[in-house]
């Protein structure tokens, strides 16, 4: 019989995550969308790596303006249907696909009127994370916004107050 001691672990740490990221990669993804907005624009990334079963791991990070250069111009995330398949032909050559994306908001991290009618990843299921502040440091786990996708243009809140261990990123993911 083969286990695992850290999904052992991980069943009482984060019992109930549907999306899970180490703790190191959740906190350079911050530093580098605090560094792309510059204090003044929404800056965004998507999550890439694998789907196992209802569950989803992050491995890796593109950022928005590395899909398109002029992704943050307009003070808000705005991608070019050129920048999409960019990041579909990433994901086929690296095998990955997209976990979740996240952006910074300036303020509170409420879902907007734009972010509820343009989902980055208009699929049932898609999360879609937003970052208060700008990414400002201290950021909270629960001063996030985390939505769900569920189809046309209507989401699931998965605020930790509504959703408690929904998102989890640390050691043990």
């Amino acid at each position: 019989m083969t286990f695992s001691i850290k999904a052992t672990i991980r069943a009482f740490v984060a019992p109930d995550h549907r999306l899970s990221m180490p703790h190191a990669m959740w906190r350079v993804m911050l530093a580098e969308l605090r560094r792309r907005g510059g204090g003044k624009t929404e800056a965004g990334a998507f999550l890439l790596g694998r789907a196992e079963g209802n569950r989803r791991k992050a491995t890796s990070i593109i950022y928005y303006d590395q899909l398109d250069p002029a992704a943050y111009s307009s003070g808000v995330c705005v991608l070019h249907g050129d920048a999409f398949a960019k990041l579909w032909a990433y994901c086929r050559d690296h095998e990955l696909t997209v976990v979740a994306d996240v952006h910074t908001h300036r303020g509170a991290a409420h879902q907007s009127g734009s972010d509820r009618k343009n989902p980055m990843v208009a699929r049932e299921g898609h999360i879609a994370i937003i970052v208060p502040d700008f990414a400002a440091e201290p950021v909270e786990q629960n001063a996030l916004g985390i939505f769900e996708y569920r189809g046309s243009h209507m989401w699931f809140d998965r605020t930790v107050a509504n959703a408690k261990g929904y998102f989890y990123y640390g050691f043990w993911a």
